[in-house]
């Protein structure tokens, strides 16, 4: 199963939440998840990420394969230059 990290559409018209969540990468953008990541609040100020490290990292070290805009995420949050340093360190 080919699975993809990438963001879950939450919130109310006009004030958007995403969850950041590992899904098969044949379900739709807001259906059924595997296991959520964290969250992303663009509406804040400053925005407002949390990733949890340790589910990320598992999940991009079995193959997860996450989106532009969820590698976007990841890079501010510091998870995806631990995970290259990881592959690196092997």
């Amino acid at each position: 199963m080919a699975t993809r990290i990438r963001l879950k559409r939450m919130g109310a018209k006009k004030s958007p939440f995403y969850r950041l969540v590992v899904a098969d990468a044949r379900s739709p953008r807001d259906g059924r998840v595997i296991e959520e990541l964290g969250y992303y609040n663009p509406v804040r100020q400053p925005e407002e990420i949390e990733v949890d490290e340790e589910k990320a990292l598992r999940w991009l070290k079995v193959g997860a394969q996450p989106s532009e805009t969820a590698r976007a995420l990841l890079e501010k949050a510091g998870v995806w230059q631990k995970f290259i340093a990881s592959k690196q360190a092997k």
